[in-house]
């Protein structure tokens, strides 16, 4: 008999929800419409491959996770910004490559589920801070990005007191990273006086401005579903390991 895959925390979040709505009936109907729930149901439908670190999308995330510096370096070094573009579009295309095989291959693990956002928040960062000090885009921008992370971290203490440590990725967070992947390297490119530098500028401060509205707007989504989260499972109370007594010699 093959031994069951471990739970995905998004499974864990979904018993759980449904034993909380065991436990008060009344909440039943309130969790049947919830877009938490619905959210959590669509996450548990991929399957987990256990604790495996050794995976062939995993190794695309470390290598997204190196060219950062190599980016950072070209922006800011030698200001070789086509160099720079061709980093982030090799970025690009391993994002969607990591997330290709996983599928194909049925290679899921916990440490890709860290790594694939964690790249993509490095990246929107290290890119918009190198614009940023390069003065191509102003630092208002460089700083509502950051600013909603901070209210995402402010959600954590909420979450983990009902034992969990994040909400399921929605689609308007993946849209957001979507457009800000996109809006960076066309401004990078936007500087200058040539037509091909007035479309990458147009272009560029479309996605710009999509992506941070909807970054934020994810950013409420998650705030408010933490809110109903909270309000309908109890506090989980901390689980205490019994001490073996030892006899002395």
């Amino acid at each position: 008999m093959r031994p069951s895959p471990p739970d995905l925390p998004g499974a864990r979040l979904a018993r759980a929800l449904a034993d909380g709505a065991r436990a008060r009936p009344s909440l039943a109907p309130s969790l049947a419409r919830s877009p938490t729930v619905r959210a959590v149901q669509e996450s548990v439908t991929q399957p987990s491959s256990a604790d495996r670190v050794w995976t062939v999308p995993n190794a695309l995330s470390v290598l997204r996770l190196g060219g950062i510096a190599l980016f950072l370096w070209l922006v800011l070094g030698p200001e070789q910004d086509e160099a720079a573009f061709a980093v982030l579009v090799v970025s690009g295309a391993t994002d969607w490559l990591d997330g290709y095989l996983a599928r194909r291959l049925g290679q899921y693990s916990r440490l890709g589920e860290l790594l694939d956002p964690l790249a993509d928040r490095l990246y929107i960062f290290a890119v918009v801070l190198g614009l940023a000090l390069r003065h191509i885009v102003p630092w208002w921008v460089a700083l509502l990005l950051p600013l909603r992370d901070v209210l995402l971290w402010g959600l954590v203490p909420f979450l983990r007191s009902r034992g969990y440590r994040a909400l399921p990725v929605h689609f308007l967070g993946k849209a957001a990273t979507f457009n800000l992947l996109y809006a960076f390297p066309l401004l990078l490119l936007a500087h200058g006086d040539g037509v091909l530098s007035m479309l990458c500028r147009v272009l560029g401060w479309s996605f710009a401005i999509w992506g941070i509205g909807l970054y934020w707007w994810a950013g409420i989504l998650y705030a408010l579903q933490t809110r109903q989260l909270v309000r309908m499972m109890p506090p989980q109370r901390p689980t205490r390991r019994p001490v073996s007594s030892r006899r002395g010699r």
